[in-house]
């Protein structure tokens, strides 16, 4: 039979009841906007370096870029 201890240490483990929690609509749509501005940035990225990758790397080097 497990000792009061133990019995204390096995509820310290267990993880806490959670409630369902339902997101918030703006936050939501906020983090949409955002995911959708930095695919865009990435897409502008990807265009540059497909364009003439070689000067951007040598623009860095020259900005002192490692």
């Amino acid at each position: 039979m497990p000792s009061e201890r133990q019995e204390q240490e096995q509820r310290d483990k267990a993880p806490p009841q959670t409630e369902d929690i339902q997101p918030d609509a703006e936050i939501t749509e906020q983090g949409e906007e955002i995911k959708e501005d930095l695919e865009q940035l990435l897409d502008e990225i990807d265009e540059i370096l497909e364009e003439d990758s070689e000067a951007f790397v040598e623009n860095y080097i020259q900005r002192g870029g490692q």
